[in-house]
């Protein structure tokens, strides 16, 4: 009968490697306590003809044997034989050796395949008397005498007590095998597992990336084509305003009540898209890095003065109180005065807009002292701690534009600094805007190292706050964020 095929494995469909999946330490255990209670030796080989476990005694006959060359040579085939000689259609099967001892053979099996093989011996059969006559055969120059002697020595197995030895040592074996591939299937499955979930890791992955990338590049387009078309829009615009300023001073002859208010009308408007423009403009120059801060001394007073004066008219028309509260200590910011009164504007303009008829917006300006310097090392906390409480104490600027309007919800105040986001989006809103004038009062203060956020205003209303760092705040900041090889 041929040898069946060896056996596949469930995982990747590919012959089980005996050695791979047998634990080596117990299948010795296994056959040196088979060694110990019968005295057989007992050897385990994988279906490739590799040898997993090999507990034998030298025998006297053997090495008495392997002195002669040509009992030497006849040894030699018996053992590769035995090695590779398939068992029958029950699995086991005996080979002689020329000595008149034996080798048994049996079959390890699993999954219905044959996976490895059992060799019991060499053992002498329970009738063995004398050597048989292929000993002498093998060598002339064997003395028969001392091999029979050293052969009477050899212990003798009643065959069926090696059968049963044989099937005991097969079913442990093959339990062993069956418990140690089942180990092996699972951690092969887990290992597959691990590395099918990185696989597709990667591929999201990959495809974040690419989706990142387009949206970059989107988002590219978007800023050059509102860029583009926000600066071809504001010369004819400009040009619109400036006609309708001649037209109602009268330049082009005089007009009618009826005419002027249309003209203011249409002049009015003009601003009004004037400063979107403005802001698209600003916002694309923000976004794409390119707009230069001309930072200088400054102080925070004289800025927020100018803010209050600016929109003292507009306050007045809406019949909402405009109020300014600064403590006057001098505080010397690095700052652009110009876009600071922007972010100023865009915050009061907003408070106003969004307070109703009698309400109150007011702005109020302190010095506050800020976190001390640090240097942004590795030390130890206890030693950083220590040096905090040494070193001085660093000023910022901290300016809160409170109304008593309409409010903003405590779930939106952390969108109202995203471009084009309003609270209240839909057509039949009350309020105008665009939703850009916070998006460009956080990238502003952003640039300045500041930071502006939003808080509720009880019983109803809405704070701003914005903290600017002092001059000598940003000078200690900065040794910090230089790389280590320019500081």
């Amino acid at each position: 009968m041929s040898e069946v095929p060896p056996s596949q494995d469930v995982v990747g469909d590919q012959p089980i490697v005996l050695e791979d999946v047998v634990d080596r330490e117990a299948l010795d255990d296994l056959c040196k306590s088979i060694h110990a209670l019968f005295g057989i030796g007992v050897r385990v080989y994988a279906s490739q003809g590799a040898l997993l476990a090999n507990v034998a005694n030298d025998l006297e006959l053997c090495r008495y044997v392997n002195e002669v060359p040509g009992s030497r040579v006849a040894c030699g085939a018996t053992v590769s034989a035995a090695k590779s000689v398939a068992p029958g259609d029950d699995g086991e099967v005996t080979h002689p050796c020329f000595t008149g001892l034996a080798y048994h053979i049996v079959s390890l099996v699993h999954e219905g395949r044959r996976v490895g093989r059992i060799v019991l011996g060499p053992y002498a059969p329970a009738g063995l008397r004398e050597p048989p006559p292929s000993l002498a055969q093998a060598d002339k120059r064997l003395d028969v005498v001392q091999a029979s002697e050293l052969a009477a020595k050899v212990p003798r197995v009643k065959q069926e007590a090696l059968h049963r030895i044989a099937g005991h040592l097969k079913e442990t074996l093959e339990l062993i095998i069956f418990s140690s591939h089942k180990a092996w299937v699972t951690s092969k499955l887990h290992l597959y597992s691990v590395r099918e979930s990185y696989r597709e890791l990667q591929d999201k992955t990959t495809r974040l990336e690419q989706t990142l990338t387009r949206l970059k590049e989107v988002d590219r387009l978007k800023s050059n084509f509102l860029a583009t078309m926000s600066h071809e829009l504001r010369t004819p615009l400009t040009s619109i305003i400036g006609y309708s300023e001649m037209l109602a001073e009268g330049i082009a002859g005089e007009l009618s009540s009826e005419q002027q208010e249309y003209v203011r009308t249409i002049h009015a408007k003009g601003e009004q898209l004037l400063r979107l423009i403005m802001g698209l403009l600003d916002l694309s120059k923000l976004e794409s890095g390119t707009m230069s801060l001309r930072q200088a001394p400054a102080q925070i007073g004289p800025i927020l003065k100018e803010v209050i004066t600016t929109l003292a008219p507009v306050a007045r028309k809406k019949e909402v109180e405009l109020a300014l509260d600064s403590d006057d200590v001098p505080c010397e910011l690095a700052a652009d005065a110009e876009r600071l009164r922007q972010v100023f504007i865009n915050l009061v303009d907003n408070a106003v807009k969004f307070t109703p008829k009698g309400g109150k917006v007011t702005v109020r300006a302190r010095v506050t002292a800020g976190a001390a310097a640090s240097d942004g090392g590795d030390e130890d906390d206890d030693e950083s701690a220590g040096a905090a409480l040494l070193a001085p104490l660093l000023k910022q600027v901290e300016v809160r534009v409170s109304d008593t309007g309409i409010g903003i919800p405590a779930a939106e105040r952390a969108k109202v600094f995203e471009a084009f986001y309003q609270v209240d989006s839909s057509s039949t809103r009350e309020y105008g805007g665009t939703g850009l004038g916070l998006s460009i009062v956080k990238r502003i203060v952003d640039a300045h190292g500041g930071q502006v956020s939003v808080e509720g205003n009880e019983p109803n209303g809405t704070v701003f706050v914005v903290n600017l760092p002092s001059a000598q705040t940003r000078r200690a900041a900065l040794p910090s964020r230089v790389p280590p090889a320019l500081a």
